[in-house]
C-alpha cells in the first residue's frame, strides 16, 4: 500500500527559493595597554544546514536579513584576554549553494550539519596592534536552494504536471486549460508503506526557445537542475501551444524538451530520468502510444520531423515509459512503482561509490608493513 501526504511548504505562503542576505562579523575587544591585555576576538557568522529549515522561514524570522555576531569582550584587570564574542548561525535547508555578491561560490551545504564561514569576527586589541581592536567582516551573500525535490516534472505547458502532481501526491496545484498555471515550483510528497518519502516538484511550464530565456525559460531550467531525476510528461497525442506555433506529436516534444535541456546546460540530460505518457483516456491514445514506443527505438530514423538544429546530440535512456492517465488515475500506482525504483537504484550505487572511496582511502592511510622487494637473485 503505499499512502500519500502533501508536503508543509503551503503552510509557509508562497516558496522561496533564494536569499540575499547582509552577514558582519563582531568587532574585536579593546586590549589593556598598561598590563598588555587582549581583547576578545570578535564573534563569526556561519550558515549552517539544517533539516526540515526553509528559506521561507528564515525570511520571516528576520525580515530584515540582518545577522551581526558578537562583540569580543575588552580586556580588564580581572581579565586580561577577553572572551571571544558571540557566534551567529544562519539556519539553512540542506541543499543550498552559498555564493557572495560576485557570483562566487564559498560552499555548497547538502546534508544536515555542514556549515560554512560566511564573515569572520574582527581581532582583539593586542601589542601587535596597539591594542586596538578591528571591525568584523562584513558582505552580502546569497543563499539559493540547489536541490529542491527528489523529482522534477519536465514538460511543456498542458501535458498535465499539474494533474500528476495532485495524483501522486494530493498536493493542489492550480490547474486550468489554459497554457501557463505554474508560476513557482509547487512541491508534493509521496509517502510509501516503509514511510519513504519522495518530493515532487511541478515546475513552470517549457516552451521551445526556454534555453534563450523565453517564457520562464532561465528560471525553469535553473528548477530543473535542482532536482536528483527528471520525470518528463508528455501528452500522448501532442501539442500546439498556439494557433501560431506548430503542432508537435508527443516523439518531437520529448525531443524539443531534451534539446532545451542540453542547450541550457549540456550535462543535464545526463540526470536519470523516466518518461510519463500522459492522457492515455483520449481516443486513439493506444495508437499514439504504440508510435511513440518504436519511435523512441529508433530515434535517429526519425529526426527529420525536427529543424536540424532542434535534433539532440544525445537522446536520453529513459528508465521507464509509464502511460497513465492522470485524470482517470490509471497507471498511477505503477508509476510511483518505477519512481521509487529508479530512485532507489542510484541511492544505492551513490552507497556503493562512497565505500569504494572510503576503503581506497584506508588503503592510502596505512602504509604496508613488512613488504619485501624482489630483485635479482645474489651470486655466491
Amino acid at each position: 500500500m503505499v499512502w500519500i501526504s502533501r508536503i508543509c511548504y503551503r503552510k509557509y505562503g508562497n516558496f522561496v527559493d533564494n536569499l540575499r542576505l547582509y552577514v558582519r562579523g563582531g568587532s574585536g575587544g579593546m586590549g589593556l595597554p598598561r598590563l598588555g591585555g587582549q581583547g576578545g576576538k570578535g564573534g563569526d557568522v556561519w550558515v549552517v544546514a539544517q533539516k526540515e529549515m526553509t528559506l521561507k522561514r528564515v525570511k520571516d524570522k528576520y525580515p530584515q536579513k540582518r545577522f551581526i555576531a558578537g562583540v569580543g569582550t575588552n580586556s580588564s584587570v580581572r581579565a586580561l584576554r577577553g572572551q571571544k564574542g558571540e557566534d551567529q548561525e544562519v539556519l539553512a535547508p540542506p541543499g543550498i549553494t552559498v555564493t557572495n555578491d560576485d557570483g562566487k561560490v564559498l560552499s555548497e551545504l547538502n546534508t544536515e550539519g555542514d556549515r560554512v564561514l560566511v564573515a569572520r569576527g574582527g581581532q582583539g586589541g593586542s601589542y601587535h596592534s596597539e591594542f586596538l581592536p578591528s571591525k568584523g567582516q562584513t558582505r552580502q551573500i546569497r543563499l539559493d536552494l540547489k536541490l529542491i525535490a527528489d523529482l522534477g516534472l519536465v514538460g511543456f505547458p498542458n501535458a498535465g504536471k499539474s494533474s500528476l502532481l495532485t495524483a501522486l501526491s494530493h498536493a493542489k496545484p492550480q490547474i486550468a486549460s489554459y497554457a501557463f498555471t505554474t508560476l513557482r515550483p509547487e512541491i508534493g510528497k509521496v509517502m510509501y508503506e516503509d514511510h519513504k518519502q519522495i518530493s515532487v516538484a511541478d515546475l513552470p511550464g517549457l516552451i521551445e526557445g526556454a534555453h534563450m530565456n523565453r517564457g520562464m525559460g532561465h528560471q525553469f531550467l535553473k528548477h530543473v537542475e535542482r532536482t536528483r531525476q527528471l520525470l518528463f510528461v508528455v501528452d500522448v497525442c501532442g501539442f500546439q501551444l498556439a494557433s501560431k506555433t506548430p503542432f508537435r506529436s508527443a516523439f518531437e516534444a520529448v525531443q524539443l524538451l531534451i534539446k532545451e535541456l542540453e542547450l541550457y546546460k549540456e550535462d543535464l540530460p545526463c540526470k536519470p530520468a523516466v518518461l510519463v505518457v500522459n492522457k492515455m483516456d483520449l481516443p486513439d491514445a493506444e495508437d499514439k502510444l504504440t508510435e511513440l514506443q518504436e519511435q523512441l527505438l529508433n530515434p535517429h530514423e526519425f529526426s527529420h520531423l525536427l529543424p536540424d538544429d532542434m535534433v539532440p546530440k544525445n537522446n536520453m535512456d529513459f528508465r521507464h515509459v509509464v502511460p497513465i492517465s492522470a485524470a482517470t488515475g490509471f497507471g498511477i500506482a505503477h508509476l510511483k512503482t518505477c519512481i521509487r525504483q529508479s530512485l532507489d537504484k542510484d541511492a544505492s550505487m551513490a552507497t556503493e561509490s562512497q565505500h569504494c572511496d572510503r576503503l581506497q582511502a584506508l588503503r592510502g592511510a596505512v602504509p604496508a608493513k613488512n613488504t619485501l622487494t624482489w630483485g635479482p637473485t645474489a651470486s655466491v
